[in-house]
């Protein structure tokens, strides 16, 4: 007997289990069951489970029989008609819906070639094991599985037009590209989930240029950047409420008076109106006030003395530090507490630069390693020059095949000014791709003889060069570049605080200081680790810190009231260290080289 589980629950026993499994398929592709419900026999334990719990991934197969699918030609030309839909073929029973757990005993074919008897389902198409980003990158199939993995995430941060509407939306971190465009040689996938494009057509030549492209780094054309390849716009919001505090204080939105705005001169708050809001199209600089703001002190909020109410410290919403931008939008509301809200959305020109991010659909990301006059850029003899020269050492190792047959089918696509179909898993001749180029006037291998932009001599080796979909990734080095000679440090352990928004500092572990000594900055070593330094008195007697004496403002020994203490420079971080060890007590003290002897 054969055990029956439904959802996890034990419901009942079969003898014939293989005539109870086959019998249940049947329902439930006559309709007789719902087309949700999985059927599922483990021979190993002997149990037959049904589920129809919600959540699980279910994909459409096409059911085989005796080694011939259901779906015939009769049916794909009613489809093309418009007789039939996607309903009436799951409701003939020539496609089924099944999950995870009962492909185990299913056998799956990719193509109606591969059919024979043992076969019970087929791939509708074999893209459809890719997801939708997946399934939109050109020649996928011959690709290394690790780098489309890559792609996934690329993909994901690749610029376009995220939203039709984004003018009136207050989003974080939003880059648009000024112009997108359609790929040449593109999946059929892309035209049926209807994308908007996030890249950018170009002409890529494979070889190394000065050194400036190793490692994955790109050299870019720069008459192609001022014509406006991967131009984008930066949008960062900045909001500021005005909130009410217990005793009838409250913050105010408005221009700071002198007498609060501490160090900011008037320069700071020239971009104001007097509503304390900046104006539309003002153009802001690092540390200007966009949204001024005064609020009570903190210690007052819980007095409810009205002469201290008075009392006031700046609050302001500040552009933040190395970013620049122009005031876009300006919204003002309130929230459901009677708390007024300012969100002031800024926009800044990002043309890229070196350090700027981009990739091609195959997971070959990199930075921009050079920008380089177009007079100087090696050129074709029908005077075409690359708009991006990519390192040849990137191929091999990755074995992104898919990224040289975009290069020589974006060729013929551009040449031919047609679209190319390069769906990974369809049938793809090299042999026509290279016949097409050869009656196009071209060699067949995708190669061309280049000249040198400098000298105009021709290069020894003929150069492949073709065209490629390339995308403008969201990380932009103006976003990550990071400074500091001195600033702002932490209050409990006076070392410079964390964090590139506050201006902070990089942190120096112990592998950094070992290359640092390697380099010989022994002066700079001493000046990174030595940023909190303080004197403090040690007793030589017993060790300990001294104190200064209530009487005599003079350092004392808490323990043994000596008063000839000795002084030492120490890192505030160990002071602290030792204190906070004392508050647990525990005694830790220093003991001196030289003692002193009465």
């Amino acid at each position: 007997m054969t055990d029956v589980i439904y959802n996890g629950r034990f419901v009942g026993e079969v003898e014939d289990t293989k005539l109870f499994v086959d019998k249940l398929k049947e329902k439930r592709r006559n309709g007789e069951l719902p087309p949700e419900v999985g059927i599922k026999y483990d021979n190993t334990t002997n149990i037959i489970f049904l589920t129809t719990d919600v959540g699980r991934v279910l994909r459409p197969l096409i059911i085989v029989k005796d080694g011939d699918q259901k779906l015939k030609e009769e049916h794909i030309k009613a489809l093309s008609r418009n007789e039939l839909n996607w309903n009436d073929l799951i409701n003939l029973g020539i496609i089924e819906y099944v999950d995870a757990a009962e492909e185990d005993n299913l056998l799956v074919a990719i193509s109606a070639d591969e059919l024979t008897s043992e076969h019970t389902h087929l791939e509708i198409d074999p893209i459809a094991m890719f997801g939708p980003i997946m399934s939109i990158i050109p020649y996928a199939n011959h690709n290394q599985c690790s780098r489309l993995n890559k792609v996934g995430r690329t993909h994901k941060q690749a610029l376009g037009l995220y939203a039709a509407n984004y003018l009136n939306l207050i989003d974080t971190d939003v880059s648009i590209l000024h112009y997108p465009q359609k790929p040449i040689v593109k999946s059929f996938i892309y035209d049926i989930i209807n994308f908007y494009p996030a890249g950018q057509n170009v002409v890529v030549a494979i070889m190394p240029y000065e050194g400036y492209n190793m490692s994955d780094a790109l050299v870019l054309n720069k008459a192609s950047v001022d014509r406006g390849l991967g131009r984008s716009t930066y949008f960062r919001p900045y909001t500021s409420t005005e909130l009410h505090y217990t005793g009838n204080l409250k913050d105010n939105i408005c221009i700071p008076t002198k007498d609060v705005s501490g160090y900011r001169t008037e320069k700071f708050y020239r971009h104001l109106e007097d509503d304390g809001v900046a104006y539309p199209e003002a153009k802001l600089n690092e540390s200007e006030v966009i949204i001024g703001k005064v609020s009570p002190p903190k210690f007052l909020l819980e007095m409810e003395e009205i002469s201290l109410a008075r009392a006031k410290k700046e609050n302001s919403a500040v552009m933040r530090q190395s970013e620049k931008g122009i005031v876009d939008s300006v919204f003002v509301t309130i929230d459901n507490q009677g708390h007024k809200i300012v969100q002031v959305k800024t926009r800044d020109n990002r043309i890229p630069e070196v350090g700027d991010k981009f990739a091609a659909p195959h997971g070959q990301k990199g930075v921009i390693g050079c920008i380089v006059p177009e007079e100087n850029l090696p050129f074709t003899s029908s005077g075409i020059r690359p708009d991006i020269i990519f390192n040849p050492h990137s191929i091999p190792s990755r074995m992104t095949v898919g990224y040289l047959l975009e290069l020589l089918t974006g060729k013929i696509g551009c040449l031919s000014g047609k679209t190319i179909n390069g769906t990974a898993f369809t049938k793809h001749n090299i042999k026509e791709f290279e016949k097409t180029l050869l009656d196009l006037g071209f060699r067949q291998d995708g190669k061309e003889t280049l000249y040198d932009g400098l000298t105009g001599k021709p290069l020894e080796a003929k150069i492949f060069i073709g065209n490629i979909y390339y995308l403008k990734l969201k990380y932009m080095v103006s976003n990550k570049i990071q400074m500091r000679a001195s600033g702002k440090i932490a209050l409990l352990t006076r070392q410079p605080v964390e964090g590139r928004a506050k201006g902070g500092a990089l942190r120096l572990g112990e592998m950094e200081k070992d290359a640092l000594v390697a380099h010989g900055a022994s002066l700079l070593l001493k000046e990174r680790f030595s940023s909190d330094n303080i004197v403090v008195q040690i007793c030589p007697k017993c060790g300990s810190f001294g104190i200064k004496g209530r009487l005599k403002k003079k350092e004392v020994c808490p323990l043994c009231n000596n008063q000839k203490l000795e002084p030492i420079e120490i890192s505030y971080a160990s002071k602290l260290l030792m204190e906070e060890l004392t508050s647990m007590h525990l005694f830790p003290h220093i003991v001196l080289k030289n003692k002193y002897e009465e």
